[in-house]
């Protein structure tokens, strides 16, 4: 095998875009692999007097610490290289993510998913700007498709084999972290330390890597509107449960389902993004997906049977997978080549960030307007952010 492949041959024969894809499905994991084990962990440690508490905080206890760590990442990957923070951050996960087969006690268990979230922000900033240092043109918009795909794919195969070990152990579940000690030698051989000069003429893959002159304030910008993106789509997780629950439905079995249908969905249709996006640019693509992720919401208080939820869920997933690797795409354009592991920071902060302030704005809404007030209220946001993007694609036509 090669390390790379020529232009015209398919991205994932690539082996470092194979081993960017390893980390990308490791940073679903994160959070949401123990979530099965959950209940089984509160009766295991029944006698610690905050046990409830810290129990629940397992699940998010890692956004927290992205949020803190990845803008530091990404200062770190731009000054000593990316190459080494991905496989730091692959081996953290390991030891982290792991550790709660063998620590004795809950309190260490959560210290342990905080130090976790560390090794969540060094992957996704390293692998972020690896993307951008290696990948220009089409190889990099169908990478970012794939990435998204790969995490959906992740995501189902790990909280569902998590799932079966849960019910033998609360514990084995952690040993899925340890799955990504088999991915670090395969990283190690292909992974190379990109070569970008620091004055501004991007790398030998990329000349003009000089990015866009105001590229800190569209980041910023950018960055907004992906936190606003995440903290939307994270009311399913979080909410969904409560609202089968308040339907009279069986709320394990269907948010299960639910759950399934929107990763399965959207892991498919990110395996189309680089075709849609080429059919439709950026603005179009990102249109497109807040409109489909509008629609989900829009339909989800429809009392017209359980099949309509499913098919709200996947919409939202197909919406989602084409939004998420629009962001990943117009922050590489925009940041400098030498500052890629700023950008990549600056958006895996916005994501958990979205993900650790959802519940916050969600659960309000949820007392004032109730569920379906709730969800036709984030019908609107998307509805609003698919109206700026399809102004993007008329403001754009014509300038041309």
């Amino acid at each position: 095998m090669t390390l790379a492949v020529e232009e015209d041959a398919p991205v994932w024969r690539d082996c470092r875009a194979v081993a960017l894809l390893m980390a990308a499905t490791l940073t679903i994991m994160a959070n949401a692999t123990i979530s099965p084990a959950l209940a089984g962990l509160e009766a295991m440690f029944a006698d610690h007097p905050n046990a409830e508490l810290l129990t629940r905080l397992l699940v998010p206890a890692p956004s927290l610490t992205v949020v803190l760590c990845a803008p530091v990442a990404g200062w770190a990957a731009d000054r000593f290289g990316r190459r080494w923070l991905l496989l730091a951050g692959v081996a953290l996960f390991v030891v982290a993510g792991s550790a709660g087969l063998y620590l004795p006690g809950l309190t260490e268990i959560f210290v342990s998913r905080l130090v976790l979230g560390i090794a969540v922000a060094l992957i996704m900033t390293a692998q972020t700007a690896l993307i951008g240092d290696y990948f220009t043109g089409a190889h990099r918009s169908a990478l970012t498709g794939l990435q998204t795909s790969a995490r959906n794919f992740g995501g189902f195969v790990f909280i569902t084999l998590a799932g079966w070990l849960a019910m033998s152990s609360p514990r084995l579940p952690f040993a899925i972290y340890g799955l990504a000690a088999f991915f670090l030698p395969f990283m190690w051989t292909v992974i190379k330390e990109p070569r970008i000069e620091h004055t501004g003429t991007g790398n030998a893959e990329e000349p003009a890597g000089n990015g866009h002159p105001a590229w800190i304030p569209l980041m910023a910008t950018l960055a907004f509107f992906q936190m606003l993106t995440n903290m939307t789509f994270f009311v399913m997780p979080t909410q969904l449960p409560f609202f089968f629950e308040a339907r009279g439905y069986d709320s394990a079995i269907m948010t299960g389902t639910a759950l399934g249908t929107l990763t399965l969905v959207g892991g498919c249709t990110a395996l189309f993004y680089a075709r849609i996006n080429r059919a439709l640019a950026h603005g179009g693509t990102y249109a497109l997906g807040c409109a489909l992720m509008a629609l989900g919401f829009a339909v989800l208080p429809m009392n017209a049977g359980r099949e309509i939820v499913f098919i709200g869920a996947a919409a939202i997933g197909a919406g989602f997978a084409l939004v998420l690797p629009v962001y990943v795409a117009i922050a590489l354009t925009l940041a400098p080549a030498r500052r890629r592991g700023a950008a990549g920071g600056i958006l895996t902060t916005a994501i958990f960030l979205g993900q650790f302030i959802s519940p916050f704005i969600s659960v309000p809404a949820i007392s004032a307007f109730g569920y379906d007030g709730t969800f036709r209220g984030a019908a609107m946001v998307l509805g609003g952010l698919a109206m700026a993007g399809a102004v993007g694609v008329v403001v754009a036509l014509r300038r041309t």
